[in-house]
């Protein structure tokens, strides 16, 4: 019975190159992985300053205090759920549309009338809307 040895430098060679192609791939899966969740994150990433805004208005509208940790909660909640429905572009412009609809005559025309602003106005108030009923028990 004749057997192979095997050198302790080519057994070492060995089980270093399987270490390293098998590294190299998780980690390729792992980075497309973190590439696709960036991408998806920065797709409706909203502004910190815009989100805290927006918690700050909805605690008030809703009576509560800023020591209200269901209130914070809540409405944090909510914008995460505006988010996923709209993009930051598009909340931003329709709550721009939304607050100077108001503006009277030829000058609220422009904010009040296009078709553009009534769409995203809609499409704001169903996301508010959805949002309030998963966010608020």
């Amino acid at each position: 019975m004749n057997k192979k040895s095997f050198s302790p430098l080519s057994l070492s060679a060995l089980l270093l190159s399987i270490a390293l192609s098998s590294g190299c791939s998780t980690m390729t899966d792992k980075q497309a992985v973190e590439s696709e969740s960036t991408e998806a994150t920065i797709m409706h990433d909203y502004p910190t300053r815009d989100r805290v805004e927006y918690v700050f208005n909805c605690i008030a509208k809703h009576g509560g205090n800023l020591f209200d940790y269901v209130s914070r909660y809540n409405c944090g909640c909510k914008i995460d759920k505006i988010a996923e429905q709209l993009t930051f572009e598009e909340y931003e412009a329709a709550t721009t549309f939304s607050m100077l609809r108001s503006t009277p005559g030829e000058n609220g025309a422009v904010f009040r009338d296009p078709q553009q602003s009534k769409d995203l106005r809609k499409r704001l108030k169903a996301a508010e809307e959805s949002a309030e009923n998963r966010c608020f028990v």
